[in-house]
């Protein structure tokens, strides 16, 4: 996994999370969430993107392994991919919009660009 962020949860579970954030981000578009999550989010997003470039058997296996939604992962080839066809990386935006009321916790909302 590209980051090193624990964000206080065991292994698996961080994994989950992270494939329900990235097919959603990808499925809608835009996700509010903290600063920390948002950059784990990212790097796994860009990963996936730039993997569903190279549209050959092997990158469709590697996406529908980790998208947990099969029509996001055909979105994602179909749509997404070839809009990002001439950027080399850069695929997401992150917005810091201020603390969260309840905990204080900085927020931010993580965009596809």
């Amino acid at each position: 996994m590209p980051g090193t962020r624990k964000l206080g949860r065991t292994s698996d579970h961080r994994r989950a999370m992270l494939r329900a954030m990235v097919t959603y981000l990808l499925e809608k578009g835009k996700i509010e969430t903290t600063v920390t999550r948002a950059k784990e989010v990212r790097a796994m997003t860009e990963k996936m993107i730039t993997t569903a470039k190279t549209s050959d058997l092997h990158s469709k296996r590697l996406v529908y392994a980790f998208v947990t939604k099969e029509d996001v992962a055909k979105k994602l080839f179909d749509e997404i991919a070839p809009k990002y066809a001439e950027r080399n990386g850069g695929y997401t935006r992150i917005v810091r919009i201020g603390p969260r009321r309840g905990d204080a916790a900085e927020m931010a909302i993580i965009e596809l660009v």
